[in-house]
This record gives structure tokens, C-alpha cells and sequence, in this order.
């Protein structure tokens, strides 16, 4: 593969440049090539931490753009994905980012059940280029585990990622736990909503938006220490009604209750292949999360987006998201005694209805 470059690119140009070479060895499944490259790039004088974010980082958000739009699979995406894992790690070997720790130590982490580890580790390879002593723990780090590691190591602050909104309540019940043992928690990823918007909700000590936003925070000074004597429960006093909970608890039996009377709301089913069928029962249930996890922080916008986002999937797969609206009101029927989740529900329906596409709001 040629790795050659136009001269006296502009920095943003050039950066784009090598984002679109390094995706079409990544796209290709071409781990020797993707890996040379970024090793090219850092000979080259390239600042490793415009490697990891201007370039590798790109490539990666593309490839959840690629993913979304159907025009990769699920297998490719998790292909590409470890190849950009694989550049990564060749940054971090590489000369050019060895440094050494003058700054504090942090842990980072993915919270329990998260297993989109790459923003983290995007992190900790930013984190160790700034100074910083890092223990990066990967994906899915159960809470104990993660408190257990922070009294052995004493570290300044632990930075938690998440991506997936579900794994919010995890998340809280994680910082909770670090505060207890008085370690601030910087939190990032996707999960925690537009501009942070959920990190405030659950009490975090500070938020970023990215990794060169979150070593920018760490480098202007130390986190404030957490309150002491903070209750989890305090954050969300709207919990006392138990709608949360109980959702939660009966997910399973919820899926399998819409699922049952989704053949009479929606005859179309009844020719769903055998697959087809085991994919509208996983849709359900993410919907029944994503419900329960609304409910958890009390944002119908939460689901909303969710929601519409789902129908766009669909729709990019050609599979007519028309079947959304009958699964939200059997689900609405079964929820009726539940009026913040009846109004979560109805809120979601109303997005479909008003979505821009064009098989969204058809429910015949």
C-alpha cells in the first residue's frame, strides 16, 4: 500500500488525508497495512495524539456510520474495529509516545457491562502522552473490582466510559462508589447524552465530551474532591415511585407479553422468517431497557431518541419500521397502572408518528 502523502498539507487537510488512507486499509481488513500506516504517520513527525484522535478516532466513528447506514455488517464492523484496536496499539509502542509520568494517577474504565472499550482506551493512550501515570482496565470492569483496584492504587481520579445509555444505571451506582472512598470520577462516552447532560444527573464531578477534552480538564487542575456522605438515592428522588424497578425486574416477562399479542397488532409478522421473528423479540427488548432506563433518570428524551433511531435502522435495512407504533402501545397497555412510563411510551410514539420517514407512522 502506498503511504505517501501531497507536501505542506494543511494540518486539518492532512489529518483528513490520512483518516481516508488509514480507512481504506481498515474497510479492507488489512491489519498489516492499517498498522504500517499509523507507524508511517509517526516516523513521518506526526504527533501521536493527532494519530489517536485526528485520524484513528475518525476512522472509527466512521465505521459506526457505516454500521448504522447498512452498508457494513455487524461482523465487519466488529473486524474493523479490532484493527483500529491493533493501530492504537501501535501508537502506543511506538518511540515517538513514549513518555514519562510527570502528572498524577488515573484509573480508566469502562463501567460494568460496557464492552465498547476503544473511547477508553483512546483515552489512556491520551492520558499517558499528557504525563499521566494511567491503569487502563478495558471493557466491562464490575464495580467491586473497580473499587478494590482504586484503594490498592490510590490514584488522583478514575475516568469511567460508557456508550450505551442502558448501562447508566450501572454507571451511577459506579461513581456513588468512588466518591464513597473519596476518588472524583470524570466521566465520557456517548451514554451520558447530549453536552453531558446525564454526568450532572448522576452526580459525576466532571464531564468531556472527548479525550483531548477530558486531558484538557485533567491538565487545568485536580478534580474536586466528591461530597462526602453522598447518597446514590439522592440524585433521583423520582425512583421512590418504583416504576423504574419494577420494569426492570419484569423486562423478560414484558418482551415476552408484547411479543404474544404483536401477531394481532401487526399481521405482517405472521410471514417473518424464523430469524425474523428472533429479531423483533431483541428489538423489544432493548425497547423494554431503553424504557427502563428513562424511567431510571425520568427523560422521555432519552427514549425518544432511541426510538427514532431504531426506525432509522430499520429503514436502512430495509425492514419498514411501521411495525414500532403497535409494539409501543401494547406495551403502553401493559404499563397503564405506570404513569411515567405511559407517558415515556407516548412520547416515543408521537416522535415515530412525526419522524421523517416515510413507513415510520403507517401502522396498517
Amino acid at each position: 500500500m502506498s503511504t505517501g502523502m501531497p507536501p505542506r498539507l494543511p494540518h486539518s487537510k492532512k489529518a483528513e488525508h490520512s483518516a481516508h488512507l488509514l480507512w481504506k486499509s481498515v474497510s479492507s481488513a488489512d491489519e498489516y497495512a492499517a498498522t504500517e500506516f499509523v507507524q508511517h504517520l509517526l516516523d513521518g513527525g506526526t504527533d501521536p495524539e493527532s494519530v489517536l484522535l485526528d485520524v484513528i478516532a475518525v476512522v472509527q466513528a466512521r465505521v459506526g456510520e457505516e454500521w448504522a447506514a447498512a452498508r457494513i455488517s455487524v461482523a465487519q464492523e466488529h473486524a474493523a474495529t479490532a484493527i483500529n484496536e491493533r493501530a492504537v496499539a501501535a501508537v502506543s509502542v511506538h518511540p515517538a509516545a513514549r513518555t514519562t509520568a510527570t502528572q498524577g494517577r488515573i484509573t480508566v474504565a469502562c463501567v460494568d457491562g460496557e464492552w465498547h472499550a476503544l473511547p477508553a482506551r483512546l483515552l489512556a493512550e491520551v492520558l499517558k502522552l499528557r504525563g499521566w501515570q494511567v491503569d487502563y482496565l478495558g471493557a466491562q470492569v464490575p464495580t467491586p473490582h473497580l473499587i478494590a483496584h482504586l484503594h490498592n492504587t490510590r490514584a488522583d481520579a478514575v475516568a469511567l466510559s460508557s456508550s450505551i445509555a442502558t448501562r447508566l444505571p450501572t454507571a451511577h451506582a459506579a461513581i456513588t462508589a468512588c466518591q464513597a472512598i473519596g476518588v472524583a470520577v470524570l466521566v465520557g462516552g456517548a451514554a451520558f447524552g447530549p453536552n453531558g447532560r446525564y454526568a450532572k444527573l448522576l452526580g459525576a464531578d466532571a464531564w468531556a465530551p472527548d479525550a483531548r477534552a477530558a486531558a484538557d480538564h485533567l491538565a487545568r487542575g485536580r478534580l474536586p474532591l466528591p461530597e462526602p456522605n453522598h447518597q446514590q438515592f439522592a440524585d433521583l428522588p423520582h425512583l421512590a415511585d418504583q416504576e423504574y424497578t419494577l420494569v426492570a425486574r419484569n423486562a423478560a416477562s414484558l418482551v415476552r407479553s408484547v411479543f404474544a399479542a404483536l401477531e394481532n397488532a401487526f399481521p405482517a409478522m405472521r410471514s417473518y422468517s424464523e430469524l425474523q421473528r428472533e429479531r423483533t423479540a431483541e428489538d423489544l427488548a432493548h425497547i423494554v431497557d431503553f424504557l427502563a432506563t428513562a424511567l431510571y433518570l425520568d427523560d422521555e428524551e432519552l427514549f425518544t431518541r432511541f426510538i427514532t433511531w431504531t426506525a432509522q435502522i430499520l429503514e436502512a435495512r430495509g425492514v419498514p419500521a411501521r411495525s414500532l407504533p403497535p409494539a409501543l402501545d401494547l406495551l403502553a397497555r401493559v404499563l397503564k397502572d405506570f404513569p411515567r412510563a405511559t407517558r415515556i411510551i407516548q412520547a416515543g410514539t408521537h416522535a415515530l408518528i412525526t419522524a421523517p420517514f416515510t413507513a415510520a407512522g403507517n401502522t396498517a
